[in-house]
């Protein structure tokens, strides 16, 4: 009989969670049997116990958090209620060979610890940097909260079988802050399944009678620069006077109505368009016509090491892009950004303006961006580590026995 694999997750749901759905698939397509535990979608991903593709996803409703710490506090403590209560009931019903927890939160070891004695293995697949989260959006919370924190990244790490990272600063992390060996720890990056990144015809009418265009992809919450992003384009208005370009920011999350409320105040409400979660085919349209795409994440000590997806997948539609100067972002991108000094927004301005003044360096940098995904950054790449990696874990335990 093949492999049960138990995927927990709080941060998303299943399949909006591009990277748990990629995981889910892809270990299906290997033979395994997959079942995730996650949150209900606002307005999609509501069902409550489905099939889809030979994945069950079981979910439990969940209200995001609000106000500061405490409100995360509140949070976690019900998703992790609904994933125990949910976690016993799959176990009764078909063993589970792994518990697969992707954090936030850093409790889900706690899960994972109750189906041990039946003999299933912990995977950490090692999302967020908890500490370096709440240390960026929550600067005054203290020492208190950090090393909270790192208390149960702590406890998460020293519990796994095995970890997955996304990057190697995030396996640095494992090694170092977790004490782990090397050979514990496996990088998976998040990565684009260039089946859904497929460049179409430019749509003029995306620009709205402008002359060039911009795109923004990406969750829209406290930590990702779309206020960043804003305060740039007014200056790149008021300041450098360029007044020929519009720009699309597809995404929702926590900031989305502060960052309308923001672009209203900055005057750009004829320059900037808010459209949501959008299809596929919309993302593919838009990002086929923009001449330049927006990373604006700015430096914190989150960001500067994690990978945003958003830079893998505006290479992957062959557009050159605008960063902050942050590590990740760099190891990613390479050539095919432009760096901005971080945090500073009137060099994120001027690095737009650089751009939409030479289309050849657009062309020959998205030229660049798209052959370095298909070489080195696609999600192929990343289903191999990952399939290879539950086939050394499982290989190990037979070994044992």
């Amino acid at each position: 009989m093949s492999r049960h694999i138990l995927i927990l997750v709080e941060n998303l749901s299943v399949p909006f969670d591009r990277r748990v759905w990629q995981e889910s698939s892809a270990l299906v397509e290997a033979g395994y049997r997959v079942t995730v535990i996650c949150p209900m979608g606002a307005t999609q991903d509501c069902e409550p116990d489905v099939t889809l593709d030979g994945v069950r996803i079981l979910r439990y409703p969940l209200r995001a958090a609000e106000g500061g710490p405490l409100g995360y506090l509140r949070e976690y403590g019900l998703a992790l209620w609904h994933s125990t209560r949910l976690a016993l009931r799959v176990r009764r019903d078909d063993p589970v060979d792994a518990v697969h927890a992707c954090n936030p939160p850093d409790l889900l070891f706690l899960v994972a610890a109750l189906l041990r004695p039946a003999g299933a293995k912990f995977v950490f697949d090692h999302h967020d940097l908890v500490p370096e989260l709440f240390l960026s959006r929550f600067p005054r919370g203290g020492p208190i909260l950090y090393w909270a924190t790192r208390l149960l990244e702590r406890l998460t790490l020293a519990s796994a079988d095995a970890v997955i990272s996304t990057n190697e600063s995030y396996r640095r992390v494992a090694l170092e802050r977790g004490h782990l060996p090397p050979e514990q720890v496996t990088v998976v990056r998040s990565a684009p399944d260039l089946s859904r990144f497929v460049r179409r015809d430019p749509d003029p009418n995306l620009k709205r009678g402008k002359r060039y265009l911009a795109a923004y992809l990406g969750v829209m919450g406290p930590q990702d620069g779309v206020d960043y992003a804003l305060r740039a384009l007014a200056h790149l208005r008021d300041g450098i006077g360029r007044d020929d370009l519009h720009c699309i920011f597809m995404g929702a999350g926590d900031s989305f109505d502060d960052m309308v409320a923001l672009s209203e105040k900055l005057g750009l409400t004829d320059m900037v368009e808010f459209t949501g979660r959008v299809p596929d085919e919309f993302v593919q349209r838009c990002l086929s016509t923009a001449d330049v795409c927006l990373a604006p994440d700015p430096r914190n000590p989150l960001n500067d090491v994690s990978t945003m997806n958003k830079v893998v997948e505006y290479m992957a539609m062959s557009r050159p892009l605008v960063s902050f100067e942050l590590v990740e972002s760099r190891v990613s991108a390479g050539e095919s950004a432009v760096y901005a000094p971080a945090n500073d927004e009137a060099a994120f301005a001027a690095g737009i303006d650089e751009l939409l003044r030479d289309p050849q360096k657009r062309h020959r940098m998205g030229q660049l961006g798209r052959a370095r995904v298909e070489q080195q950054l696609s999600w192929e790449t990343s289903r191999r580590a990952l399939t290879d990696f539950y086939a050394r874990l499982f290989a190990a335990e037979r070994v044992r026995r």
